[in-house]
């Protein structure tokens, strides 16, 4: 019981750390803000994480988990192909994204930049994070090429990662420009053009 309860108290902690580091960076977010937030004594911050450092870490493989489960379940439709499951999966990250009017990006990116260079620590997160994120897109795409919807003169590996640095761009323009046109062009140019198997 003791044990359920401190896994919950751990999950709101993290959950609440991806919220405040989304808005604030990792500098301008400060424990007694995330503390406060889920109820929790100063003290008792170290019964879940040995440092602060430890705990941004973990908030990054929190905050992917849910993209990579989602990009799973569009990838597990039934009667869709791997090639549509793509398209669908960030026709949905786009939608949401103009939902909230393009509010905090990708956390990723954001912590790339900010502490990527700075803390081995969050930078062994960020790219563990980044390896499973490239890794299922490389799946999709393998089986798109299976398919024959994807182009076989690439590999799945070598595309996933323009994939994934295009869109990780893409966000960065999106958050200057306040608009989904850099994500739309990312996606039209590489999904249905450039990755395309041609006849």
């Amino acid at each position: 019981m003791v044990a359920a309860k401190k896994q919950i108290k751990q999950e709101n902690l993290l959950a609440q750390g991806v919220q405040l580091l989304m808005q604030q960076g990792y500098h301008g977010t400060g424990l007694k803000e995330i503390l406060d937030a889920v109820q929790i004594p100063k003290g008792s911050f170290y019964n879940y994480f040995p440092s602060k450092e430890s705990f941004a870490a973990e908030v990054i493989q929190h905050y992917i988990q849910p993209f990579l489960d989602q990009l799973q379940r569009h990838l597990n439709t039934p009667d869709t192909d791997a090639l549509t499951a793509l398209c669908n999966y960030f026709n949905e990250l786009i939608a949401e994204l103009e939902a909230t009017q393009f509010k905090g990006g990708c956390l990723l990116g954001n912590l790339m930049g900010e502490i990527g260079d700075t803390s081995d620590l969050c930078q062994q997160s960020l790219r563990l994070a980044v390896d499973k994120y490239q890794r299922l897109l490389a799946v999709a795409l393998k089986t798109a090429q299976t398919e024959g919807t994807v182009r076989l003169d690439k590999s799945a590996d070598e595309m996933a990662d323009l994939l994934l640095n295009t869109w990780q761009g893409a966000l960065l323009r999106m958050k200057i420009e306040q608009s989904s046109a850099p994500l739309k062009q990312c996606c039209e140019v590489l999904l249905q053009d450039y990755f395309i198997q041609r006849c």
